[in-house]
């Protein structure tokens, strides 16, 4: 539930939100994930701090949360991934592996099968959706990245790449022929360490509903992991929250205005959140988590650096 205080522009706590949203908000909120089967995970490296939500234009990118910041990089001619496509797809690839406990992880053995798991109809031509998401697999898939936490006593960094080897071997021109070989990934050994010890859930059905927005999908992420843990309310800046989600957005006005209508989109489905937009910052209160806390299957020889 998203409250406004005296201080703040009088604006309707829900705008007219779009039906099908509406509607697939209460088909979720009518079934446990657990009783549909719709619990998946995400990295908590890249919850914490985020993807491009538009292609940057270079090959390096970063995102800050508190002391922790996260810094991606990939080849200049496959270029970062960005959007909405690359969060479902690690999603995905993300469940995949903690199920199974493998980082071998098949994607399919179609394209258009791979999508209608994504949520997604394949559609070709130059702005289909089977050219983007194949772009947004390459782009995935050769990223490399640091997870740097820096303080006044102490310095580290955890670098991973996210897959240490893809094969692709969809058909391009028919997207439901079956393939010889199964189009697979080999998750990194780091990334994939980590994913199985710290595991954060989400809602897939809340995943495919928020599709359309990457902000909102990283504000569902976000939310569900903090209040797994959140203890006491807290207060976060919205400068802070600019460099967590969205800082090329440029001016802050631009960055809450567009911050506020995407938490609006998220607590139609997560509508258990209490949360506060105040002039200085948005104010965390303790609420139920959209998924509850998963039992982590924890891997021998593990080593990780926590916030």
């Amino acid at each position: 539930m998203m409250q406004t205080d005296t201080d703040t522009k009088d604006q309707p706590l829900l705008r007219r939100c779009d039906l099908d949203l509406i509607a697939r908000a209460e088909e979720i909120q009518q079934e446990d994930p657990r009783e549909s089967g719709s619990i998946g995970y995400m990295t908590r490296a890249m919850v914490q701090a985020t993807m491009p939500h538009r292609d940057p234009g270079s090959n390096e990118f970063r995102r800050r949360n508190g002391n922790y910041t996260l810094v991606m990089m990939a080849p200049a001619e496959i270029g970062l991934p960005y959007g909405s496509l690359p969060r479902l797809i690690l999603s995905w690839v993300s469940t995949e592996a903690v199920l199974t406990r493998r980082p071998d992880v098949v994607l399919g053995d179609s394209l258009a099968a791979f999508m209608r798991e994504l949520g997604l109809t394949a559609t070709g031509g130059r702005r289909g959706t089977i050219p983007r998401v194949k772009q947004q697999l390459q782009r995935l898939f050769s990223t490399s990245i640091s997870c740097i936490y820096s303080g006044e006593s102490h310095w580290a960094n955890v670098g991973f790449r996210i897959a240490d080897e893809t094969r692709l071997w969809w058909h391009p021109k028919d997207p439901n022929q079956h393939d010889l070989w199964h189009s697979r990934v080999i998750l990194g050994a780091s990334f994939f360490r980590d994913l199985i010890d710290h595991p954060v859930p989400v809602d897939t059905r809340a995943l495919k509903t928020l599709r359309r927005s990457p902000l909102a999908l990283d504000i569902y992420c976000w939310l569900t992991y903090r209040m797994s843990y959140l203890r006491k309310a807290t207060l976060v800046p919205w400068s802070a929250l600019a460099d967590q989600f969205g800082a090329d957005y440029g001016r802050q006005d631009n960055f809450r205005a567009a911050f506020l209508d995407a938490l609006r989109k998220v607590l139609t489905v997560y509508c258990l959140a209490r949360v506060l937009p105040t002039p200085i910052g948005l104010l965390l209160k303790p609420s139920q988590s959209h998924v509850g806390r998963v039992q982590p299957c924890r891997l021998p020889e593990l080593s990780t650096h926590k916030r």
